[in-house]
């Protein structure tokens, strides 16, 4: 199995950025999602300096792979992405149909993120003939759902593209074109004063009763618990699973590494380090934060 860094989902100075990549050069991965997710507001790093660490990343021996907005709201954001698209050289993580039809006019390969919306084969094959090389399966697709997809795509005797699932990291669970955390803060959307970058890890929030509930990022919404496939890898395996996303977090992040690194390599499954994902297994969430 491959190890991926997902996209950085959330808002971090520029400094520290350049360094946790720079970082990342010497971690044992394979691939490295660069760019931009969430809010295109947040403008710590431009297009030039994801594709300077692009660069250096390849040259570390990194498959690098730029990745788009999962919601385009205006044409400057589209003229973004044009331009991310056309830089070539790096597969696209295509995470708005916007992104799908880019690479398809350019003969660009992309990886579908798991914000584009594909639950069945049918859909799966259609984005195979368009150029889609790898798929992310939405945070809500269990094992099951993927099995019965991937069997389906075998039957049909169709490609079957690589299959990365989310291993570790918080799920993006929402995104909106309302800004959540401005909103916590009583701010308009266009007057947020970047305040994002002060919840290097989201903004905790928890309900009524003071239970931990939620992560608000922006315009995205994350479950709070991060969560970890590790102690599945034989039923990852056993379904074909040819990549393991670890998603970026402020602390903490080249230790998950180094763990699933020694997992992927070892016959027996490694013991779980963060909460158990209910999604994967088909179960309630509140039902295992309750202990129900």
């Amino acid at each position: 199995m491959k190890l991926s860094l997902g996209p950085l989902q959330y808002f971090w100075p520029r400094e520290r950025t350049f360094a946790f990549y720079r970082a990342a050069a010497q971690w044992p991965l394979d691939i490295v999602y660069l760019g931009e997710t969430v809010c295109s507001k947040r403008r710590e790093l431009r297009t030039r300096d994801w594709l300077a660490l692009a660069r250096e990343l390849t040259e570390a021996g990194k498959e690098v792979v730029l990745s788009s907005l999962a919601l385009i709201e205006a044409e400057s954001e589209l003229g973004a992405l044009v331009r991310l698209v056309d830089q070539g050289g790096t597969w696209i993580e295509a995470n708005d149909l916007s992104a799908v039809q880019l690479c398809r006019e350019r003969g660009v390969p992309f990886v579908a993120g798991p914000t584009l919306n594909i639950y069945n084969h049918h859909a799966l094959a259609m984005l195979v003939a368009d150029g889609l090389r790898r798929w992310v399966p939405g945070v809500e697709q269990g094992k099951d759902l993927i099995a019965d997809i991937r069997a389906a795509v075998l039957e049909a005797a169709s490609a079957m593209p690589e299959l990365e699932v989310i291993a570790l990291g918080r799920l993006p669970l929402a995104y909106s074109a309302r800004c959540f955390t401005a909103r916590a803060l009583d701010l308009a959307k266009d007057e947020c004063g970047f305040r994002c970058i002060k919840h290097p890890d989201g903004l905790p929030l928890a309900t009524r009763e003071g239970t931990p509930f939620l992560r608000i990022n922006g315009i995205q919404v994350q479950g709070e618990d991060v969560v970890d496939l590790g102690p599945e890898m034989p039923a990852l395996r056993a379904l074909g699973v040819d990549v393991l996303r670890i998603y970026p977090r402020f602390e903490g992040t080249p230790e998950a590494i180094a763990h699933y690194d020694l997992a992927r390599r070892s016959p027996t499954p490694p013991p779980a380090i963060a909460a158990r994902n209910g999604y994967w297994h088909g179960e309630a969430g509140m039902e295992l934060r309750q202990g129900v």
